[in-house]
């Protein structure tokens, strides 16, 4: 037997201490049925959107975007959603960065809006393209002076030698270009829009029989709210 180490001590107290397997919330809220859903994802999607935004959730545009290598190997972060319409939902990154270099080799991507207050997930798969320059240079023009000089000063997902030179960094590009004047768009900086395959609407229900209603692509894009079907799966 292995000797227990000190923080073999601490992990079993922590563990005593958050039993997780004890940790549970019993939802109570109603469900949705396929009658009740809007004609095309991209409404539905609207639809609880607006619900979680006019909640006060923190963040409601905040999604996870998991991409994987060309190998497969899975990688996950969160993002924020920019925009959505029936041709996708839209996030904006350095195009250097691990996302932007996975996309590149394997563009099939999963997005879950996490809406844990509402007991809501919203999961779309799809494939990622780059967005027009053109959208991202409105977008970016959009942007506070300090995300759009952060854009610049930082190389997304390299590694960095100490946060000094974070800083460094962005006061030079600072420097360069001075509040007040147009920061241009950095070349290596742009927009990705997720087509969706499928778009997920979980709703949490009472002994976790929870509804999950799933649409599926049947047609082309731009086939609007006819190119699609509505499937129910098991919780």
């Amino acid at each position: 037997m292995w000797p227990v180490s000190h923080t073999d001590e601490h992990t079993d107290e922590y563990a005593h201490e958050h039993d997780l397997a004890a940790m549970r919330r019993h939802y109570e809220f109603e469900g949705i049925a396929e009658d009740e859903l809007a004609p095309g994802p991209h409404r539905q999607f609207a639809r609880w959107f607006a619900e979680a935004a006019a909640g006060e959730l923190h963040e409601p545009n905040a999604m996870v975007v998991s991409t994987a290598d060309a190998a497969g190997r899975p990688s996950s972060r969160t993002v924020l959603l920019k925009g959505y319409d029936e041709r996708g939902f839209v996030f904006f990154t350095n195009y250097g960065s691990r996302k932007a270099r996975e996309i590149a080799a394997n563009p099939h991507v999963s997005l879950l809006f996490p809406w844990y207050p509402l007991a809501r997930q919203v999961v779309v798969t799809g494939t990622a393209d780059r967005v027009d320059p053109l959208e991202t240079a409105v977008y970016f023009r959009s942007r506070p002076y300090g995300s759009q000089i952060g854009a610049w000063a930082s190389e997304q997902s390299a590694v960095a030698a100490s946060r000094a030179d974070l800083d460094a960094a962005y006061a030079r590009m600072a420097a360069r270009f001075p509040e007040g004047e147009p920061v241009p768009v950095p070349p290596h900086w742009g927009g990705f829009r997720v087509t969706a395959r499928t778009v997920e609407f979980w709703q949490g229900r009472a002994n976790r029989l929870h509804d999950r209603l799933r649409y599926v692509r049947t047609g082309g894009e731009g086939e609007g709210d006819s190119g699609w079907r509505v499937e129910r799966l098991c919780p």
